[in-house]
């Protein structure tokens, strides 16, 4: 078994990217195609409104996730916090990575709360991506720089 270096984890911003979405969505990490039918479903089961960052929001979250990753002893490789998802890649650490990720979400979350945000923030879970070598790590690094780019 190949010995994990790295991780990215991906998350979204609640009611973005819902389970059937036309764009595909990701289901226990599997890309899944579009459904329609689940698609309305889900819109039909939100509780709260539709999250969206904006600039300053995304940069609070920027900031929380790198002063999180301090805190944990965690290193933070690439981050892009998006206005609708985030992802970061960090070394893999002695810590299960469902843990790591509650931190991460929770961080950004408390943060917001303190400038003025009110409502539900994270939709449910997180996925992962593992990386067990350099190349993998790179690629990983890359695609979430690009990100930042757009």
């Amino acid at each position: 078994m190949k010995k994990v270096i790295a991780y990215m984890l991906t998350w979204t911003t609640y009611g973005n990217w819902l389970q059937g979405d036309k764009r595909g969505y990701v289901k226990d990490g599997k890309v899944l195609s579009e459904n329609t039918g689940l698609y309305k479903a889900n819109q039909n089961l939100q509780k709260h409104n539709t999250v969206v960052l904006n600039g300053r929001q995304k940069e609070i979250v920027r900031r929380a996730i790198a002063q999180e990753c301090k805190t944990i002893g965690q290193k933070l490789y690439a981050v892009a916090v998006c206005s609708n998802h985030i992802h970061i890649v960090t070394n893999n650490i002695n810590m299960p990575i469902g843990y790591v990720s509650r931190h991460y979400k929770n961080a950004a979350r408390l943060a917001l709360q303190e400038n003025g945000f009110v409502g539900k923030l994270w939709t449910r879970g997180y996925d992962k991506r593992y990386c067990c070598d350099k190349d993998e790590l790179c690629a990983k690094i890359n695609y979430v720089r690009r990100h930042n780019q757009k």
